[in-house]
């Protein structure tokens, strides 16, 4: 029911004081309380009734009502048989937190007020759960393949007043209700997928309540191929390409007809979903056959052949033969019992989707296989020429994981690393084998890096970066101390600060005059420093051996 029913009902003979603007809100339940602090028993919703006896001077309305829209009540109601009148103060403290407030009458008693308030959402939860049960038959006739789950979405915002989104295990937004106003901001989705997927991996039973910027959501696994749990499955496999569908209400004051509604949704959802992933069944055989390929070192004109019956499927309407970009995923779990490939492979379908489109038709403009515990997309790019970093506009390893990286990592939860390795692109079926070795290296120096969610690009393959991470950890100890430990050494006894300048004078590529004015001091100073550093160490800083050997051993320090 509705705040505004409780005004016009004449049995109540209710006073608005204030809130005139909030009288649409819906009213879940009733308490009554006169505790200071009755937050332990509010769930959101509820018409809180108190006679004030809580209330010893103006300055306690403030903090009581605070607690209340913190808890996200719908309305109080200030009864008048203890102070005659609801005090200014407590008014006041209701306007500033946008709580409706009602006096109730001395002739009034509050259990009328909850009986009616208790009848009123009793039936029209009735009434609710008998309207979805005709709505849920006819959407099991018509289905999400008639609509998409957008439908089924809208007839919970239209019977229920609830609204929801499914989102994909990264965060992405695949449908949502049209009723109630906008989708929760990006951040707000990829915050609650890191929250789904840390419950589901913690195994902790569903629905998962949790409470963002003060907003109760209710999160439900969207299981594939209509999946029931399965003890026997290991969660991993499934749980970083898995849907959730995100209601914005708590489910823990539901009664066990609506939850066991919002299973058959999902339900229906998971009929989305695999219809989704048969669609992608040509796109990934013909990435299996041009991997095949090359990995088989097939002649370059089959390759270009398999490409152009690639290229139609993957981008229609494109009228040239595009440039391609390789992409090298690998999901690792400790123990090794779980395989990645299949794993990795749904993850980078789910990361390559263009983040512009959202719905279960986003833009699938790649074709994804799997071997071992490995996972290689091909991913068509437009015909144009390379920009300056020779992507040529096609992906960056940074870009694709900027937004999943808080899902993700709680779904790997401490005991699973996913890294990346992204290609240049590559305009003929000659580059295509060079290409899938250059995204193979890039993802190797993306896992000697820390971190569950990694990914690096070919531009790093040119730099010393690539060769760092392969030196043995002892050897790299032995090679730093060598050089920099006299430094460091010296440093702490003299505060001579022989670190600093070293860095800074290797940044100014030796110039004195740079590197006196940088860190503000005169060059027969700084000639003062390099000569320690000289004699510390048993080099000599114009020789540009000496020089990247210093250089190497700061990186690698």
């Amino acid at each position: 029911m509705r705040l505004r029913a409780l005004l016009e009902s004449d049995a109540l003979g209710l006073r608005l004081l204030g809130g005139a603007d909030e009288l649409d809100r819906p009213v879940r339940g009733v308490m009554t309380t006169d505790l200071r602090d009755p937050s332990r028993y509010l769930s959101g919703g509820e018409l809180v009734l108190t006679g004030l006896a809580w209330r010893r001077g103006p300055e306690d309305s403030e903090p009581f009502v605070r607690i209340l829209a913190q808890a996200g009540v719908a309305a109080v109601g200030a009864g008048e048989a203890e102070l005659g009148a609801v005090p200014e103060d407590l008014v006041v403290a209701c306007a500033r937190h946008r709580i409706p407030l009602f006096a109730v009458h001395e002739s009034v008693s509050f259990a009328v007020v909850t009986e009616h308030v208790v009848r009123q959402v009793s039936g029209e939860r009735a009434g609710d759960l008998a309207a979805v049960v005709d709505r849920h038959r006819r959407m099991m006739t018509s289905g999400p393949a008639g609509g998409g789950p957008d439908v089924v979405l809208d007839l919970l915002g239209s019977d229920l007043d609830l609204r929801a989104w499914v989102l994909s295990a990264t965060g992405r937004l695949i449908a949502g209700s049209g009723v109630g106003g906008p989708a929760p901001a990006p951040e707000t989705c990829a915050a609650l997928a890191a929250e789904h997927l840390a419950a589901v991996r913690a195994g902790r039973r569903s629905p998962h309540r949790v409470v963002l910027d003060g907003v109760r959501y209710s999160l439900f696994p969207v299981d594939g191929a209509g999946r029931a749990p399965d003890a026997e499955r290991d969660v991993r496999e499934t749980v970083l390409s898995d849907w959730l569908l995100a209601v914005e209400a708590d489910a823990g004051e539901w009664p066990e007809e609506r939850r066991d509604l919002l299973q058959g949704v999902t339900q229906l959802i998971s009929v989305e979903r695999d219809r989704r992933d048969a669609a992608r069944t040509v796109r990934r055989r013909l990435a299996q056959e041009v991997l095949e390929l090359v990995q088989s070192g097939a002649p370059p004109a089959e390759i270009a052949a398999r490409l152009r019956v690639a290229a139609p499927v993957l981008l229609p309407g494109l009228g040239a033969a595009p440039h391609w970009q390789v992409v090298v995923a690998r999901v690792e779990w400790d123990g090794g019992e779980v395989p990645g490939g299949p794993v990795a492979q749904r993850l980078l379908e789910e990361i390559l989707v263009d983040p512009r489109t959202t719905g279960p038709e986003p833009s699938d403009r790649m074709a994804v296989a799997h071997t071992g515990d490995e996972a290689v997309a091909l991913v068509p790019l437009p015909a144009v020429a390379a920009d300056h970093d020779g992507t040529g506009g096609g992906l960056l390893a940074d870009e694709l994981l900027r937004s999943v990286g808080e899902p993700l990592t709680a779904g790997l939860d401490g005991d699973g690393r996913l890294t990346l390795g992204v290609s240049a692109a590559v305009h003929s079926a000659e580059g295509l084998r060079g290409a899938l070795e250059e995204a193979r290296h890039a993802r190797r120096v993306a896992a000697a890096r820390p971190g569950r969610v990694c990914a690096a690009g070919h531009q790093e393959l040119a730099s010393h970066v690539l060769l760092l991470p392969f030196v043995p950890d002892d050897v790299r100890r032995a090679f730093t101390a060598r050089l920099l430990d006299p430094l460091q050494e010296y440093d702490r006894r003299h505060r001579a600060e022989l670190i600093p300048t070293l860095e800074a004078f290797l940044d100014c590529d030796g110039s004195w005059t740079r590197c006196a004015a940088r860190l503000h001091l005169h060059v027969n100073t700084l000639r003062y420093r390099v000569g320690r550093i000289e004699q510390l160490t048993g080099r000599d800083l114009s020789r540009l051996e000496d020089k990247l050997d210093f250089f190497l051993a700061l990186r690698m320090s």
